[in-house]
């Protein structure tokens, strides 16, 4: 298959994920008093049931509150979503054997806070995009750095451990290789543009998690690093 068949893939991959998305939000599922394990429930059904989804290439994240500010390693102990929240879905749905891989944050009540770090995540997400695009020989390292800058400069902190990885053909996980040099973060000094272990192009997904200055809540949002 040619990276570009691959990449059409992953892209249609995404959009399903997307419609996906729109049917958890339009089911309102993400509503206060509801535990996180009560929604991750519903949108496992919502998944197979009309989608078809039956494997996710990871763990499925619901997280509210305090739990906002938890990397996808943490295991924190399980939250209901307040009257005043914000809250997370961090998904990764697999179609046919393409990988999906999209985050979504939303604010319960209206605090400004709340609001402002919503509207901000697309904003680091398209300034940290745009910025690998611009320069192709950019490293691992060097991308986390400035999605690290993009936070700071609005005002926020920078959440994750990494801020983003690689996507392809499920389960790409086992693929061999470094898996450190998968990731966008601190330890890889490596290219994005370098070639996997089968000598293709690398597709990418970044990842924005921001933290509010008072480290009080926080909010995540990914999809793929497209052109």
């Amino acid at each position: 298959m040619s990276e570009a068949e691959r990449w059409t893939r992953l892209v249609e991959a995404e959009a399903r994920a997307l419609e996906m998305l729109a049917a958890i939000e339009d089911a309102g599922f993400v509503q206060p008093g509801r535990r996180e394990s009560e929604v991750d429930a519903d949108i496992a059904a919502l998944a197979e049931r009309e989608f078809g989804v039956t494997r996710h290439w990871h763990k499925r994240l619901v997280r509210t509150g305090a739990n906002t500010l938890c990397v996808f390693a943490d295991n924190p102990e399980e939250r209901t979503i307040g009257e005043n929240d914000t809250i997370y879905l961090d998904l990764g749905p697999v179609f046919e054997e393409w990988e999906a891989d999209i985050g979504q944050t939303y604010a319960i009540g209206n605090d400004p806070a709340h609001h402002a770090l919503i509207a901000a995540l697309p904003e680091v997400f398209e300034a940290t995009r745009a910025h690998a695009n611009a320069n192709p020989n950019i490293t691992g390292a060097e991308l986390y750095s400035h999605a690290c800058n993009a936070a700071e400069q609005r005002g926020y902190l920078f959440g994750g451990k990494i801020a983003g990885h690689t996507v392809g053909e499920f389960p790409h996980l086992t693929w061999p290789g470094e898996r450190e040099h998968t990731r966008i973060y601190p330890d890889n000094p490596n290219k994005l543009s370098d070639p996997d272990h089968l000598g293709r192009k690398r597709f990418w997904i970044i990842e924005t998690h921001l933290i509010a200055p008072d480290r009080a809540f926080g909010g995540f949002y990914e999809r793929l690093l497209r052109p």
